[in-house]
């Protein structure tokens, strides 16, 4: 492809070299640079694609894109295209490079603190049931029409997104669905998509490792909803304060979903067991397989961008009807001595409350709750506190371990949690580092009728320690105790 047609949209300052020149491969990863390849140089988190420059060229690169100024001397073998922003370049040229795929597919992006893998996933999972070819990109895998492929990020790099967008239009998809992670949106990752819904599930703390502040995250969220098109819709949860600042600049139309108070998509809850919630969507009683309100919230934000893509209203209760919970969110597993265990991919304190009041409300008085909960290291330290004080005040025992260290120390992130504790609080609590261990001493304590809730891990099926991730599956470690 020539480089003039890939530049259509990028914002560029100069260029010095061929304009068009024939591209035959884009990447912005030095490593993976060929005898006519256009790398951009994109500032990361810990690596700057700016220092690779030099490597590139090494490489017989044909075309550079960079924002910053280059030191080195210019080859007059390489073209070489100054841009305003790389990362925007990148989101533009990779569309352009597959064929602006997202033009070619309904796609939907879901953002919000919890529930956007729920949600993405259970719009797959609803146009799937009712036979429409469809996608997904998020963080439990990516689907192409059935087709699984295993994925490493919440929101993969633009290129990777195009390069699986291109797939499902030509596996002759209608629908696409993607969970949309504020670094992705601040990093311009879904930057050149064309999306025809967006879908704001709520805000609470959480990557205050990445953001400056509270107000920072949410600003980032809601640039997702201003870049919007106004043939677009724009669903939010008006029962969290944020969901109307989501909708202030949207070009998008304005919908809104809530249990609490006037919305276009409006639930109440009637019955709540292990098995899932007695509730009614718009004046239309189901019974669905999800347990706890938040849950509700998740199937009510499912409906309404159903109804917004124009499915009938009528099958779409009948398809949530039918759907299952995600893996690794709010999993059920009973033993045969009546004790039940929920493995839940909760990492916030919000979500960790969430899941904690569902087992409370179903439980009542007729069993204990036992929590087993960490935190993952390298990442906000100041939720630790937080998630401890959560699980005590609504467990009847904790068992605080280990989650994903990565390069801390996990003594260092349990001491943390047990600092946001008082001496009573810590009373109650265990601190078992392995998590292993951890969870088979959980399931010992446990009575028939108790509840043994693993919270953090969720579909993971590795514990990531010092760099290397070591083969460990919360599910597998319950029915290892459960069943042998």
């Amino acid at each position: 492809m020539k480089l003039s047609k890939l530049l259509e949209k990028c914002k560029v300052v100069s260029i010095k070299g061929y304009e068009d020149v024939e591209v035959l491969s884009i990447t912005s990863d030095s490593r993976t640079v060929d005898k006519g390849s256009l790398f951009i140089a994109v500032e990361g988190i810990f690596t700057d694609g700016h220092s690779y420059i030099g490597k590139a060229i090494e490489q017989d690169v044909a075309v550079v894109i960079y924002d910053k100024p280059l030191i080195d001397e210019y080859f007059s073998r390489v073209t070489y295209v100054l841009v305003e922003n790389s990362a925007d370049a990148l989101a533009q040229i990779a569309s352009e490079w597959y064929g602006n795929p997202s033009s070619k597919l309904k796609l939907v992006g879901v953002t919000g603190t919890n529930g956007k893998t729920t949600v993405a996933t259970l719009l797959y999972n609803t146009l799937k049931m009712l036979g429409f070819p469809a996608g997904l990109i998020s963080t439990v895998g990516n689907y192409v029409d059935g087709d699984f492929f295993a994925t490493t990020h919440t929101t993969p790099d633009s290129i990777t997104i195009n390069s699986y967008l291109r797939r499902m239009v030509d596996a002759g998809c209608e629908y696409a669905f993607m969970e949309v992670s504020s670094h992705a949106i601040h990093q311009k990752r879904v930057g050149g998509l064309n999306f025809v819904g967006g879908v704001f599930t709520n805000l609470t703390q959480d990557h205050l490792d990445y953001h400056k502040n509270m107000l920072e995250y949410r600003d980032v969220k809601k640039s997702f909803f201003d870049i919007l098109p106004s043939e677009a819709f724009a669903l939010t949860n008006s029962d969290d304060r944020n969901g109307a600042v989501m909708l202030q600049n949207t070009k998008a139309s304005k919908y809104s979903y809530s249990l609490k108070g006037m919305a276009d998509f409006k639930a109440r809850v009637f019955e709540k067991h292990f098995d899932g919630s007695d509730i009614e969507i718009n004046g239309k009683e189901l019974t669905v397989l999800f347990v706890g309100v938040f849950n509700v919230y998740n199937l009510l934000a499912v409906y309404g961008t159903g109804v917004l893509l124009g499915l009938n209203k009528d099958e779409l209760l009948r398809t949530l009807s039918m759907l299952k919970p995600v893996a690794g969110r709010f999993q059920t597993i009973r033993s045969p001595k009546n004790i039940t265990a929920i493995i839940d991919y909760a990492h916030t304190p919000d979500a960790l409350t969430n899941v904690l009041s569902a087992v409370n409300e179903v439980l009542g008085d007729d069993g204990k709750l036992i929590t087993v909960v960490g935190c993952g290291g390298n990442r906000d330290r100041t939720k630790r506190p937080l998630m401890a004080r959560e699980a005590v005040q609504l467990s009847d025992r904790v068992v605080f371990t280990s989650d994903n260290p990565r390069f801390e120390e996990p003594m260092d992130i349990l001491s943390d949690m047990l600092d946001g504790l008082s001496e009573e609080q810590r009373s109650i609590a265990l601190t078992i580092m392995d998590r292993h261990e951890a969870i088979k001493t959980a399931c010992a304590l446990a009575q028939p009728g108790d509840v043994v809730l693993i919270a953090g891990k969720g579909h993971e099926d590795y514990q990531e320690i010092k760099g290397v991730k070591h083969h460990f599956d919360d599910k597998e470690e319950v029915e290892n105790i459960f069943f042998k």
